[in-house]
C-alpha cells in the first residue's frame, strides 16, 4: 500500500468523527494525519512533482479545512490561528495546481470574523487588499466587510442583526464572541444615557433572548432591578480610590509647574 493510500482510512475516519461531533477523537485522528502528512515529499515548501503530488496536495489541503473548522467547534482561537496558516498556503500557492475548493471562501470569511473579534483591524485590512475583486464580492467576505464597516460606524443595531443572518452555521462561534463585545459597548452607552431603563427595552436594545438573561447580565454590571426596570446610577458621593487619588494629585502637580513656568515666563 502507498503512502496516499494509507492516509485514507484515516482521513475517512477523522470525518466521520469531524461529521458526527466527537471532536475529541477528531482531535486526536488530526494529530495522527499531521505526521502522516509530513511524510508527503510534494507539500509546501518543497513542492517535488511526483506521480502522486496532486493527491498529497488535495489531502492535505482537505484535512488543514477540516482542522481550522474543528477548531471553531472546540472553541479554540489559537488553534483557528495555527491551522489557518498552514492552510492559506494551499490557497494561495497551489491554486495552479488544485481545483478551486468550497470551503475556501467560507474559510476565509471565517478568518476575517477572528481577526474582528481580536480587534486585529490593521490585519483585517491588509488580507482584504490581497483579495481580487471577484473575491470582494463572495457572500462571506461582503459579510465580513459589512461587519467591519458596521463597527467602525458604531451601528451596533446591523451587527445584532448579522447575527442572525450568518452564511453558515460555523460562523455562529465568532458572532456570538463579537456579539459580546457590542453588547458590551451598547450597555455602557446606556448606562451613560439613562438613569434608569425598562427591562423590555433593555432586553430588546441588548438582544437578549430571555429577561432571564438580562437579569445575569445586570448582576455582573451591578445594575439595580426594582419595579420593571435596570437603575444604572453610579454614587457620585462614593470615595475615590487611591488610584484615582493619586491621578488627581498628578494633574494638579502639573499644573502647579504650568503656573510657575508661565510666571518664569
Amino acid at each position: 500500500m502507498d503512502l496516499v493510500q494509507s492516509v485514507v482510512p484515516i482521513l475517512d475516519s477523522f470525518k466521520a468523527a469531524f461529521n458526527s461531533g466527537d471532536v475529541q477523537k477528531a482531535k486526536s485522528l488530526l494529530s495522527s494525519l499531521k505526521v502522516k502528512l509530513t511524510e508527503f515529499t510534494s507539500l509546501p515548501p518543497f513542492f517535488e512533482d511526483t506521480p502522486t503530488a496532486p493527491k498529497e496536495l488535495m489531502i492535505a489541503r482537505e484535512v488543514l479545512e477540516h482542522a481550522v473548522l474543528l477548531s471553531v467547534k472546540l472553541e479554540d482561537q489559537a488553534m483557528f490561528e495555527r491551522q489557518f496558516a498552514q492552510l492559506k498556503t494551499f490557497y494561495t500557492d497551489t491554486r495552479h495546481l488544485l481545483p478551486a475548493s468550497q470551503q475556501e471562501y467560507p474559510i476565509m470569511g471565517l478568518n476575517f470574523l477572528r481577526l474582528l473579534v481580536q480587534n486585529r483591524t490593521a490585519e483585517f485590512h491588509t488580507e482584504m487588499e490581497l483579495l481580487s475583486q471577484e473575491s470582494l464580492q463572495n457572500v462571506y467576505i461582503k459579510h465580513a466587510i459589512a461587519l467591519e464597516q458596521f463597527l467602525m460606524e458604531g451601528a451596533y443595531n446591523k451587527v445584532i442583526a448579522a447575527r442572525r443572518d450568518v452564511p453558515a452555521e460555523s460562523y455562529n462561534y465568532f458572532m456570538d464572541l463579537l456579539m459580546t463585545t457590542v453588547r458590551d459597548e451598547v450597555a455602557a452607552s446606556c448606562e451613560k444615557a439613562y438613569p434608569t431603563l425598562s427591562v423590555a427595552s433593555a432586553k430588546e436594545m441588548m438582544s437578549f433572548d430571555s429577561e432571564s438573561d438580562l437579569m445575569e447580565y445586570a448582576e455582573e454590571r451591578g445594575w439595580v432591578v426594582a419595579d420593571g426596570c435596570l437603575k444604572f446610577l453610579v454614587d457620585v458621593n462614593q470615595e475615590l480610590t487611591s488610584k484615582d487619588i493619586q491621578s488627581t494629585h498628578l494633574i494638579n502637580q502639573m499644573l502647579s509647574y504650568a503656573k510657575e513656568l508661565e510666571r518664569i515666563v
